[in-house]
């Protein structure tokens, strides 16, 4: 049953990237108050003004790091209201070839795409389960779903969000508190930009955040922006490891 909107606030961690303010847009086109959340947020007046004008709505902005993890209760505490929807868009891609001798590097990597979003989300959940009701947003990736030589390190620590998500969506599934998974495939982002990526598996910033907007509304597990992607990732999954192992990917 599709989930009838409010004017709940929603927060988006990571709301500076290209996603986050494409969620931003989307959720507000239906009323709900904005909460933005990201390093040098006043860096975001000029996004939180054109929400308000644009449509009418309450729109702030709030300095976080995802790092500081020590943080995160008293920033959830600063909030001017409790979020309703909660949606992490926060990632960092890093360098694979550094990753692999630089462990300092690698260990940013780890900590941005699964530590981080974790302890906030889990810090949220935990709010959410008191109160009866809510909805948590985790944006995973499909390089999660099997390591690959490319880029096993950004991988490995989306596959760790990956499997967090499930067991906190199993863990809230009886307390009115839902959690979705999103899987986007290749997105045209500041984080891509150089990519030379395939035109039909690359989603607009604005189409990952209308699949959001339908996954939170109709109460979806996990979703993958393009149903391609699916199809896709099922395949690499299932290739035996012995043939896995001679490919490059």
């Amino acid at each position: 049953m599709t989930k009838t909107f409010n004017t709940d606030p929603v927060l988006i961690l990571g709301g500076r990237s290209d996603i986050g303010l494409a969620c931003a847009h989307a959720f507000a086109a239906l009323g709900h108050p904005i909460q933005l959340a990201a390093r040098n947020a006043a860096s975001l007046q000029g996004a939180v003004d054109d929400i308000i004008l644009r449509y009418n709505v309450a729109c702030t902005a709030h300095e976080f790091d995802v790092l500081a993890t020590s943080d995160h209760e008293a920033f959830l505490d600063a909030l001017p209201a409790a979020p309703e929807v909660v949606i992490s868009v926060i990632g960092f891609m890093g360098e694979q070839e550094q990753s692999e001798t630089d462990f300092i590097a690698a260990g940013a990597v780890m900590r941005s795409n699964f530590e981080g979003p974790a302890h906030i989300l889990g810090a949220c959940a935990n709010r959410m389960e008191k109160a009866g009701h809510g909805t948590l947003v985790g944006v995973s990736s499909v390089a999660g779903d099997r390591g690959r030589a490319s880029n096993y390190v950004y991988g490995s620590a989306k596959a760790g969000f990956t499997a967090f998500l499930s067991g906190l969506r199993n863990r809230l599934a009886k307390t009115g508190v839902h959690v979705v998974t999103v899987k986007p495939g290749f997105v045209a982002t500041q984080m891509t930009a150089g990519l030379d990526l395939p035109e039909k598996l690359t989603a607009e910033p604005s189409e990952v955040a209308h699949a959001i907007l339908r996954a939170v509304q109709r109460g979806h597990n996990i979703i993958y922006t393009r149903k391609i992607w699916r199809v896709i990732m099922a395949i690499i999954r299932n290739i035996p490891e012995a043939v896995f192992k001679k490919l490059s990917l």
